[in-house]
C-alpha cells in the first residue's frame, strides 16, 4: 500500500510542504496515516476532525518528516470526514483543509457461548469491570512525545487466526459488542512475544481479558496481549521487540484458550493487522 498524494482541496505545488494519507476511503475500525514534510519556517499545531484533536509527531525513523494516525471508531457510520491541519509558518497561524471517507466495514456476526456469569455480571463484577476499564482508558489516553518503536511491528506469534477484529460478539444469543482484537489459537502455555519495543504499563488479572500485559510503544500507540496463564513481565519493564511476554491461557471471559491480540491508537480501538501493515510499510520505510 503506497501514500496517496493528498489532491483534495489544493494543490500542492501552492503549498510550501507536501502532505500524504494513506487512504483516501476507510472502513469504520480502521486508520489513516497522514505524513508531512518538515520545513524549519513551518511548525505542525493540532489536527481537528469534527469536535476531535490530534497529535502531531516525529517520524521515529525520517526525522525529516512528521505524521498523525486517524483512528476510525469501530461505531463510526458511513461519512465524508473533514481534516483541518492547523499549522505557523514564519509566524503566521494558517490552516489547510482535505477530505477522505468513511464506509461501512461490513463485518460478521459471532455466535459464542459463555458461562452465564460473565454476562449477566453480579454488582460486585460489574463494579470490578467499571473500575478496570476506567484505569486501562486512563492508560490509553496517554501519549508521549517519545516514540520506542526503532523496527517493523510482528505478531505475537505464528499461529492461525481464530476470529477476525470487528466480528460483531452474540454472547449466549445476546449482541454484547464486537470482538475489538484478532484472537490467534494458542494452547495453554504457548510463549507470546512483544510486538515491538516499549514500556509495560499494564501486568494484571481483569475480569474480561483475564492476565493482561499493555505494552506503551509512544505516542499514543499500545499492543495488548489478553488472556495469559503466566506473565514474564512486571508493570514498568521496558521490553524489546520479540522479548517474551509470558505464556498464553484461558483467563478471563473465553470459551477456551487463545491469544487475544489488540491496539490502541489515540485512546481508539482498531483493527491490529491493519494498523501493523499500515505503520510498516508506510511509516518506516
Amino acid at each position: 500500500m503506497k501514500l496517496l498524494f493528498v489532491l483534495v482541496l489544493f494543490v500542492s505545488s501552492l503549498f510550501s510542504f507536501s502532505i500524504e494519507l494513506s487512504d483516501s476511503t476507510i472502513a469504520n475500525g480502521k486508520t489513516v496515516l497522514l505524513e508531512f514534510s518538515k520545513d524549519k519556517n513551518i511548525k505542525y499545531d493540532k489536527i481537528i476532525i469534527g469536535k476531535k484533536k490530534y497529535k502531531i509527531y516525529d517520524n521515529p525513523i525520517y526525522k525529516e518528516k512528521a505524521y498523525v494516525l486517524l483512528p476510525m471508531s469501530y461505531y463510526e457510520k458511513p461519512s465524508e470526514k473533514k481534516v483541518e491541519i492547523f499549522y505557523t509558518e514564519n509566524k503566521d497561524k494558517k490552516k489547510r483543509v482535505l477530505i477522505f471517507r468513511v464506509k461501512d466495514g461490513k463485518y460478521e456476526k459471532e455466535k459464542i457461548k459463555v458461562q452465564s456469569s460473565k454476562v449477566n455480571l453480579r454488582k460486585e463484577d460489574k463494579k470490578r469491570a467499571s473500575k478496570e476499564y476506567a484505569e486501562a482508558m486512563k492508560i490509553y489516553r496517554t501519549s508521549t512525545k517519545k516514540s520506542h518503536i526503532s523496527k517493523e511491528f510482528i505478531v505475537p506469534m505464528k499461529s492461525k487466526i481464530t476470529s477476525d477484529f470487528g466480528k460483531a460478539r452474540v454472547y449466549n444469543d445476546t449482541l454484547k459488542g464486537y470482538h475489538s482484537g484478532t484472537d490467534f489459537r494458542a494452547k495453554i502455555g504457548t510463549p507470546i512475544i512483544a510486538s515491538n519495543d516499549g514500556i509495560v504499563v499494564l501486568a494484571k488479572d481483569r475480569f474480561y481479558s483475564g492476565n493482561s500485559v499493555i505494552i506503551d510503544h509512544g505516542q499514543g500507540i499500545y499492543s495488548c496481549y489478553y488472556h495469559m496463564s503466566k506473565f514474564d513481565v512486571k508493570k514498568g519493564n521496558i521490553v524489546k521487540r520479540g522479548e517474551s511476554l509470558g505464556l498464553s491461557g484461558d483467563s478471563g471471559r473465553v470459551t477456551g484458550p487463545h491469544l487475544h491480540f489488540s491496539f490502541r491508537v489515540g485512546g481508539e480501538q482498531v483493527d491490529p493487522l491493519q494498523l501493523i501493515k499500515l505503520i510498516n510499510i508506510n511509516l518506516l520505510k
